[in-house]
């Protein structure tokens, strides 16, 4: 799959991702300290490929570089946080 790198832009409170030429995101709020991910969102053409999975870890991975705690608000993120144990030291 052809992606770019994350880009996060804290004014939309937006993360995104460039995957075949079209734009996944997540969105969050900030609540102190803690990051909530409210919405994850991959253009239809590229559902069930694999788009937004690569998006929420390399989300995350972003967020544990940055020592950032999240809570996985958006039923999706939340599900792939759960396939791993490893995001369990960044997501609530």
């Amino acid at each position: 799959m052809n992606t770019s790198a994350l880009v996060h832009d804290p004014r939309q409170q937006q993360f995104s991702l460039q995957v075949q030429g079209a734009t996944c995101v997540v969105n969050y709020q900030m609540r102190g300290d803690t990051m909530y991910l409210v919405h994850s969102e991959v253009p239809v053409a590229l559902r069930g490929q694999g788009a937004g999975r690569e998006l929420v870890e390399k989300t995350f991975e972003h967020l544990e570089a940055q020592g950032i705690k999240a809570v996985a608000v958006c039923s999706y993120i939340r599900a792939v946080a759960q396939r791993s144990p490893k995001w369990s030291r960044i997501i609530g």
